[in-house]
């Protein structure tokens, strides 16, 4: 098989032609249609991960169809249409796993780190791992809802908001762009929040009902005079934007971040005791999460905007992604 792998931290990818891997107890192997490329695969490619094995194909936004299925296995068969985010499986055990949070695992494998990704033409996977893809849906637009997308749908609907509520999203790149389509389609009073008046048609076009310019209007003040949010999901990570976010909360309002800027944010104890307000991170998701959301995404038409690379253009594809100038999601179109 082909696959593309970093064979040390801070060298480009090589192409390599491979054995196709045999699946073992409790393993299933999957031909690979797509695989997102993702900002979390800088990991790899920078070795920014602890206890990295090289060489790693990285990947962990993979969508395939099972070809071939390891001894135990019987939630899958061949022909079946999976795919495989970051929970790449669980020990079971660990305090984590006994309280049901197995994304949280303390001995969790994660694709594309701990092993072999979807930069490839086959990824082995852990069976408890695979999320269900509906049939009709494209291989390519499915990617990367199993990261960006299932990040931003179960951090939304376990945030507390009602339909009707008003929730705002800030930034509009491949988490937001995804963020507001959700939002939307879960039935709450959207406001996307960006920088240049030239967005307002595509966050209108995404679903918002309303829009704030951040260049031109304080973000804070246009939430509360819509009444203050009750949900803010940050997705855009620019810590100072993000924390100045927080005043626009409504009563017992939630500041919920998904994005990852790597300097700290500062917010005001009095911003959060004054409206009983709260801070709050978010992971991903793992296989039930990821299924429910292709399955929410099809059926309410929410779509990621893509760019789609060839598997041996991979290294252009993250350079792509990693250089800013992507807009959304890139996407290495394997089949």
């Amino acid at each position: 098989m082909r696959a593309m792998a970093f064979h040390a931290a801070n060298e480009p990818l090589v192409g390599e032609d491979r054995p196709t891997p045999e699946p073992g107890p409790g393993e299933v192997r999957m031909a690979v249609q797509a695989c997102g490329v993702c900002h979390s695969d800088q990991f790899v490619a920078e070795g920014l991960w602890p206890e990295l094995e090289y060489p790693r194909v990285p990947g962990h936004e993979v969508v395939g169809t099972v070809d071939a299925i390891g001894q135990g296995v019987s939630a899958f068969e061949v022909g079946d249409r999976v795919g495989l985010g970051w929970h790449g499986g669980h020990d079971g055990s660990c305090p984590a796993c006994l309280a049901g949070k197995f994304i949280h695992c303390a001995n969790a494998s994660i694709t594309g780190l701990s092993r072999d990704g979807g930069y490839a033409e086959h990824a082995i996977a852990s069976a408890e791992a695979l999320a269900r893809v509906p049939a009709h849906m494209d291989a390519k637009l499915a990617a990367p809802l199993l990261c960006a997308g299932v990040t931003t749908f179960n951090s939304l609907r376990n945030a507390g908001a009602r339909p009707g509520d008003l929730v705002a999203v800030q930034g509009l790149g491949g988490l937001g762009h995804l963020g507001v389509q959700f939002a939307r389609a879960m039935g709450f009073e959207v406001v996307a929040i960006s920088r240049g008046s030239d967005k307002a048609g595509f966050a209108e076009e995404l679903g918002a009902h309303h829009y704030v310019d951040a260049r031109d209007a304080d973000p804070a003040a246009a939430l509360q005079e819509l009444g203050g949010a009750k949900v803010v999901l940050a997705t855009a990570p620019h810590a100072p934007s993000i924390s100045a976010l927080v005043g626009g909360l409504g009563i017992e309002g939630c500041l919920l971040v998904v994005a990852a800027p790597f300097e700290p944010m500062e917010i005001g104890a009095v911003d959060l005791i004054s409206r009983d307000a709260s801070v709050r991170g978010w992971s991903s998701g793992t296989a039930i999460d990821s299924t429910e959301c292709l399955e929410f995404a099809h059926k309410h038409g929410v779509e990621a905007r893509v760019e789609a690379f060839g598997l041996d253009d991979a290294q252009a594809a993250y350079d792509r992604m990693m250089s800013g100038d992507a807009r959304f999601r890139v996407v290495l179109d394997v089949l």
